[in-house]
C-alpha cells in the first residue's frame, strides 16, 4: 500500500513539473482575466499599474530575502522587453471593457501565429510541417469567429477588437525575448523584469485617474496580480526554459476555453454558432500537439 501510494505520488510530482502542463495551468489562471476586469470596471490604467506593481514588489521582497542581485549587466533586451510589456497592457484591459470576453480572448491569441514565425526568424526555431497545420487550423477557427461580424471604426466591438490586436502582436515580441534570455535569468527575475518598467510608468494613473479604488477592489486588484503576474507567470517562464516558444504558444490556447466559459457563466454573454465552432478548432490545434507532445 505505502509503495502504491509512493508511485501516485511520484506520478502527480511529475505532471506538476511538467512543462507543458505548467503551461496549461498558467493558460488556465490567465483566462479568468476578463470576468476579473469587468467586475472591477476601473479604468484600463488603474489595472494595469495594479497589474505590474503588485508582482513586482513580490519580487524585491523575495530578492531581499535571498540576496538576489535583480540588475546586471547587459540586459537592454530585458528591459526593451519590460518596456513593450508596458505599452501593451493598457490594450489588453481596454479591449475587455470595450468588447465581449470571448471576441477579446479569441483576437489576443493571434499571438501563437505571430512567435511562432518571429521563432523561427529570431531563435532559428524549426516549423514543421505539423506546427504548420495546427497554426492553420487555429487561424481558421479565429476567422469562423468573426465570420458573422460587421464592424466599423465606431464600434465598440472593432476598438475592442482592435486594441486586443495590437497587445497580442507586441506580446509576442516579449515572449520571443523572454524566451531567449530565460537560460541567463530565474523565473523570478523574469517577473521582476516583465513588470519592473509599468509600475513606475503607470504609477501617476493611480494618483489621477477616478474613481479611486475601493477597499474591496483593491484587495481583488492585488489578489488578481498575484495569482496572474506571479504564479501563472512562474509557471509559464518556467516552462519556457525547457519547451519550444511554439509549443508554449500552441498550449496556452487552454486560456481560451476558461475565459470564455466564464463571460458565458458569469456575464450571460451568447456563445454563436461561430464562436463556438471556431473554438472547437483552437482546442483542436491544442490536442493535436498534446498527442505529439505526450503530456
Amino acid at each position: 500500500m505505502i509503495k502504491i501510494t509512493m508511485v501516485l505520488t511520484g506520478k502527480l510530482t511529475n505532471i506538476f513539473v511538467n512543462p507543458h502542463f505548467e503551461i496549461i495551468f498558467a493558460a488556465l489562471i490567465w483566462g479568468s482575466t476578463g470576468a476579473i476586469v469587468k467586475v472591477l470596471n476601473l479604468r484600463p490604467t488603474t489595472i494595469t499599474f495594479f497589474r505590474f506593481a503588485v508582482p513586482a514588489m513580490v519580487m524585491v521582497i523575495l530578492f531581499l530575502f535571498k540576496d538576489i542581485r535583480c540588475l546586471k549587466s547587459n540586459n537592454k533586451l530585458m528591459i526593451l522587453a519590460s518596456a513593450l510589456n508596458a505599452v501593451r497592457m493598457p490594450f489588453y484591459f481596454a479591449s475587455f471593457m470595450l468588447t465581449t470576453i470571448a471576441n477579446a480572448i479569441i483576437i489576443l491569441y493571434t499571438w501563437p501565429i505571430f512567435v511562432t514565425i518571429f521563432g523561427a526568424v529570431f531563435l532559428k526555431e524549426k516549423i514543421s510541417r505539423r506546427n504548420i497545420w495546427q497554426l492553420l487550423l487555429a487561424f481558421i477557427g479565429i476567422l469562423i469567429i468573426y465570420s458573422n461580424k460587421r464592424l466599423n471604426f465606431a464600434d465598440k466591438d472593432f476598438l475592442g477588437m482592435s486594441s486586443m490586436l495590437l497587445s497580442a502582436f507586441i506580446y509576442s515580441f516579449t515572449v520571443i525575448i523572454f524566451k531567449r534570455e530565460s537560460q541567463k535569468h530565474s523565473k523570478y527575475e523574469i517577473i521582476w523584469y516583465q513588470n519592473i518598467f509599468g509600475a513606475f510608468a503607470f504609477f501617476p494613473f493611480l494618483c489621477i485617474n477616478h474613481p479611486f479604488p475601493t477597499s474591496g477592489q483593491f484587495v481583488l486588484l492585488t489578489g488578481y496580480a498575484c495569482l496572474i503576474g506571479v504564479i501563472g507567470f512562474s509557471l509559464f517562464f518556467s516552462a519556457l526554459k525547457k519547451i519550444k516558444a511554439s509549443v508554449a504558444a500552441l498550449l496556452t490556447y487552454f486560456e481560451v476555453i476558461t475565459a470564455i466559459l466564464l463571460g458565458l457563466i458569469f456575464f450571460k454573454e451568447t456563445i454563436s454558432w461561430n464562436i463556438f465552432a471556431g473554438s472547437l478548432l483552437i482546442v483542436g490545434s491544442t490536442i493535436l500537439q498534446k498527442r505529439k507532445y505526450k503530456i
